[in-house]
């Protein structure tokens, strides 16, 4: 046996040929490329899957309901008040449900909706307690459906002027001339 070079021929003189092809063998190489097209396809796909399966909640936080809201032509800017939302039989307080408008519309007369007064005294207490110091402000914003009954209106207008809210506010759509 004659003396070799000193370097890497590990399995080089093996006479099998799955080792030899395992070893890459020369056809092709062991080392695979990720195609880049393909890789930026399979992104924007799922980029754009992501963007049409997620919906950001509306600007106001109302998340489930989407009223005709009442045009008007002389607005005022949106204020940080809570606010009371309903569409169809739900009521909603800050987004968190508070009731429903049912037994308002069965009575046909006006009348204190209890779930909405605790939920407006309980943010009124709240409030006073985080800031200890300064007057209560006592705005509401009503955000109601146009197809809801004058009942329904009334006696939401009332159970937030009793639960310590005189300023109430409703939100409309803006009507340009």
């Amino acid at each position: 046996m004659t003396v070799a070079r000193p370097g890497a021929r590990l399995l080089r003189n093996v006479p099998l040929s799955f080792v030899a092809r395992k070893l890459g063998g020369g056809q092709r190489p062991v080392t695979t490329s990720l195609s880049l097209t393909s890789m930026i396809d399979f992104l924007v796909v799922s980029v754009v899957f992501l963007l049409l399966t997620f919906q950001a909640p509306s600007e106001c936080g109302c998340i489930g309901l989407d009223p005709r809201l009442p045009h008007a032509s002389n607005v005022m800017e949106m204020i940080d008040a809570p606010m009371i939302s309903v569409a169809g039989t739900r009521i909603l307080v800050d987004g968190s449900a508070a009731g429903n408008t049912l037994a308002v519309d069965e009575s046909k007369r006006v009348q204190r909706v209890d779930e909405v007064f605790d939920a407006l005294v309980a943010r009124r207490e709240t409030w006073k307690q985080l800031h200890p110091n300064k007057p209560f402000p006592g705005n509401v914003v009503l955000r109601i459906d146009q197809d809801v009954s004058s009942a329904v209106v009334k006696s939401l207008f009332q159970t937030a002027a009793r639960a310590g809210y005189p300023s109430v506010s409703f939100m409309v759509e803006h009507q340009r001339s």
